[in-house]
């Protein structure tokens, strides 16, 4: 489960490829069609893809340079420029998506072995700037998801989908909002408590499965719960 930088990339080049052949796909009703998250169209998504992509090659010079350059300007801004853009044509957005991605990777590729260690600033806090790359990855597999066009959670990568729900199991632990609840995912024997163990439910299931349950996208209707109950709410993913 590796957020390796360098052993990423690929990985990022596989899920772009398969983001920008959905979006070649698009007619102007398809973008103009509703996505998974609330109030945003498939314009707005397309739209925060190439901006985040934007946002990471800021962080990427930030490491390289250090100049202190943040991800977006401002909240405000980021906010602006999706709006802006999410009413684009089909091909703007693909022109867009085209330009922003090899900016990334391009930035990636600039990268000198010590930078990679440098801390920068994202909208999550400080990370260290190998992260940024799994940062990436996450964003284009989640919101590829969010595009609600026929790419769903189960078409995740396996070890993509390992990673995010340790990811997210790991942030659930600290997290004092969280449900108890024993999390275990098929075919492992590893399970992760959240919260007080005694009287918790077991919930099991496919890693893909247990993630986007975990993180909104699903309704977990393919998971188990011991003892038969409802599944506890998860705390809101950000």
């Amino acid at each position: 489960m590796t957020t390796d930088p360098l052993l990423l990339t690929g990985e990022v080049d596989e899920a772009t490829t398969r983001l920008l052949r959905v979006a070649e796909s698009f007619t102007p009703a398809d973008v103009a069609a509703p996505s998974l998250l609330p109030g945003w169209t498939r314009g707005h998504v397309l739209a925060h893809l190439a901006r985040n992509a934007d946002g990471f090659v800021n962080l990427l010079t930030a490491a390289r340079t250090g100049e202190p350059i943040p991800m977006y300007a401002s909240v405000a801004a980021r906010n602006a420029d999706i709006e802006a853009g999410a009413a684009r044509s089909p091909a703007e957005h693909l022109a867009d998506l085209r330009r922003c991605t090899q900016r990334f990777a391009e930035a990636v590729d600039a990268m000198p072995a010590q930078a990679w260690g440098a801390m920068v600033q994202t909208r999550r806090g400080p990370w260290p700037a190998a992260l940024v790359v799994w940062g990436r990855l996450r964003e284009l597999e989640v919101h590829h998801v969010d595009l609600a066009a026929g790419y769903r959670p189960a078409d995740w990568p396996v070890a993509f989908a390992q990673r995010l729900l340790h990811e997210v199991t790991t942030g659930l632990t600290d997290n004092p909002d969280a449900p108890a609840m024993v999390l275990r995912f098929d075919g492992s024997a590893h399970e992760v408590v959240v919260g007080d163990r005694a009287d918790a439910p077991t919930i099991c299931g496919p890693a893909h499965e247990l993630a986007a349950w975990l993180i909104g996208r699903t309704g977990g209707d393919l998971l188990t719960v011991t003892p038969d109950g409802r599944l506890p709410t998860p705390p809101e993913w950000i």
